[in-house]
């Protein structure tokens, strides 16, 4: 035990200057990570995270229930592509809360998402394909970033809302079960208006119940 210990203390005399900087290097790096902890909570930003909802008008109330939320490394499986949404989400606005994603990589983001959905309503695709009786529902899949109003979190959002509420949208503004929700409905009407002027920015979603 004593030539254990010996040999440790021998060692730290040889390298103490070594052990010094590598103690202050991961202090500052748990400092500087916590920091960005706190600031995001502050902020309340955590786009690394990726929210699916589904949005819905039932007897004029709109209503958003979350599908499922994950870190959107989980969903896009790849560092780069990962950084690259967040930075284009710190893009969106108040008045524009859609990701700007390049015509050429939307069905990349989509996509993904897309088999996220389908994975966790994989039975209803079972259901029919043995035979059995289904309704076949389609849904319009974008992404956002809202920033308007009482947002609470700023969260990457994979909106979900039905195709035929997307093609029959009330002009009434529908009441909330939450004021916060007063922003959803101005994404709501903007949605529309971007699947008419640029559908390639979505994914039809078929689900089966």
């Amino acid at each position: 035990m004593q030539q254990i210990i010996d040999s440790l203390l021998s060692y730290l005399a040889g390298n103490w200057p070594e052990l010094i900087w590598i103690i202050i290097v991961a202090g500052c790096a748990s400092y500087l990570a916590g920091r960005k902890s706190r600031n995001r909570w502050k902020q309340r930003e955590f786009l690394d995270r990726l929210n699916v909802s589904l949005t819905s008008i039932d007897q004029g109330v709109l209503k958003i229930r979350t599908l499922f939320e994950t870190d959107i490394d989980e969903v896009f499986l790849n560092q780069s592509a990962s950084s690259q949404m967040v930075s284009m989400a710190k893009r969106t606005t108040a008045s524009n809360p859609f990701i700007p994603i390049p015509s050429q990589d939307v069905w990349y983001y989509l996509n993904p998402v897309l088999n996220e959905i389908s994975e966790r309503y994989s039975v209803g695709y079972l259901k029919a394909d043995a035979g059995r009786s289904v309704e076949v529902v389609q849904y319009l899949l974008c992404l956002t970033c809202e920033r308007a109003g009482d947002v609470r979190t700023q969260k990457i959002r994979g909106m979900v809302v039905r195709r035929s509420l997307m093609e029959t949208l009330p002009t009434e503004e529908p009441r909330y079960e939450s004021p916060s929700h007063a922003t959803r409905w101005k994404t709501l009407q903007q949605m529309k208006q971007r699947w008419h002027d640029r559908p390639e920015d979505f994914l039809l979603v078929e689900l089966c119940f």
